[in-house]
């Protein structure tokens, strides 16, 4: 009986050191959840509905199809996000349709990614205009842009979905 007393103790008394962490994991989370707009991010899900306003009332104006399409947050209301494509059309999506990863699209012509950033490395692989990709390692006007394993460094001003002088790790 001793013996599941001390347990009982012990497990008690790492549960209230956890508890105590807890809280400021969980604010330090929170915060680094909500940047403030204007931010990118992408598209959550395989379906999204974009509507004229924020609430489930306003009229939808477009039906997303596309998981990982980037987007600009520009406004945030309660549960809501304001958003804007890649096209330039805004409206409200649902916060939980709205991932925070990092995703960019090509712009222009056939983009060319690079085995380092550089504008004399060897190219690797072609990406045609409209191609959605991750991005990461942003630095100097270059990110890694990867599309399904395939990636290389592409000039940031090429994609939409990254600041041209944005830097990422």
């Amino acid at each position: 009986m001793r013996q599941v007393t001390g347990i009982v103790a012990a497990l008690a008394a790492i549960a209230t050191l956890m508890a105590g962490v807890a809280p400021s994991r969980i604010a330090a989370q929170t915060a680094k959840e909500k940047p403030k707009p204007p931010y990118f991010a992408s598209i959550g899900a395989g379906k999204a509905r974009m509507r004229s306003g924020p609430g489930r009332t306003f009229p939808a104006t477009w039906l997303y199809v596309r998981a990982d399409l980037p987007v600009r947050v520009i406004d945030v209301f309660k549960e809501w996000r304001k958003v804007e494509d890649p096209g330039g059309v805004q409206g409200w999506m649902l916060g939980n349709l709205i991932a925070s990863t990092r995703t960019a699209v090509v712009q222009g012509s056939i983009l060319e990614l690079r085995d380092r950033p550089a504008f004399g490395a060897r190219i690797l692989w072609r990406a045609e205009p409209g191609v959605v990709g991750r991005v990461s390692q942003c630095a100097r006007g270059w990110c890694r842009f990867d599309v399904k394993g395939q990636a290389g460094f592409a000039e940031a001003s090429r994609l939409w979905g990254v600041a041209a002088d944005e830097t990422l790790p």
